[in-house]
């Protein structure tokens, strides 16, 4: 008798990535997190896991703060410069010191050891209940497919950005908060507006993630030289389109 065929239609399982230095963790939540429908990849240190998160593309990444070789810390700033995925860190430290720290540069959850194994399913189906990004976008109204800011150019169709014609790779949430800023050049959008915009109304995580994000899409851009200001941040509210760039649209 023949195999039967994988339907087309099979939704793909949720790719998950555990980064823990110590063998037993990894043994634990390994084989738990498949019998749960994951797709699991696992890692002993950060220099490994924020390779495998490049090449594995994770939904989910759950991460020890104490790592051999480069901090947990230091391992989620480097996978969500360029990552979307749900970050959940573990850690012997759990002041609120140390939670804060780590919600700060990125991370959607923080979860003390030692931990429940079932607590942190359910914590990441949660998560998963709750997408990043809204399904639709009627929120977003644009009225030209492609809009030049200066030297600034985004193709909302393509989901393409280049600046002064050099092409800039953003991640899908990058994108999508230059797209709302866009939108509406000269407004001042909250955090939780661009929450809402972005993430949806049923997001999940801290407020602090949208200044990451927001940290990083500016890095891209190339607000490092300091020969270039894409976003002004309007310091108790929110952010915009730099003024720059709003004069440069209104004279062309």
């Amino acid at each position: 008798m023949s195999a039967l065929p994988i339907p087309t239609n099979a939704a793909a399982p949720v790719r998950a990535l555990v980064v823990d230095a110590a063998p037993d963790v990894r043994l634990l939540l390994e084989p738990l997190l498949r019998r749960e429908g994951f797709q699991v990849e696992t890692a002993p240190d950060g220099t490994s896991a924020v390779e495998l998160a490049r090449t594995f593309d994770p939904d989910v990444v759950i991460l020890e703060a104490i790592l051999p070789d480069v901090d947990g810390f230091d391992a989620c700033r480097r996978i969500r410069a360029f990552s979307d995925a749900y970050i959940v860190i573990l850690s012997n430290r759990s002041s609120e010191l140390d939670k804060v720290i780590g919600l700060s540069i990125g991370a959607d959850d923080y979860l003390g050891k030692p931990f429940s194994a079932n607590e942190l399913v359910a914590r990441l189906r949660a998560m998963l209940r709750r997408p990043r990004r809204a399904g639709k976008q009627e929120h977003r109204v644009v009225d030209a497919d492609v809009r030049t800011f200066g030297p600034l150019t985004v193709d909302f169709d393509a989901r393409q950005v280049s600046v002064g014609g050099r092409a800039i790779e953003l991640t899908r949430i990058e994108f999508d908060l230059l797209a709302t800023l866009c939108s509406r050049p000269r407004q001042v959008f909250t955090r939780t507006q661009l929450l809402e915009s972005v993430w949806g109304p049923q997001w999940f995580g801290d407020t602090h993630v949208v200044d990451v994000h927001m940290s990083n899409l500016r890095r891209k851009l190339g607000e490092r030289d300091r020969l270039a200001h894409f976003v002004h941040t309007v310091r108790g509210v929110g952010f915009r389109l730099a003024d720059e760039l709003t004069r440069a649209q209104g004279a062309a």
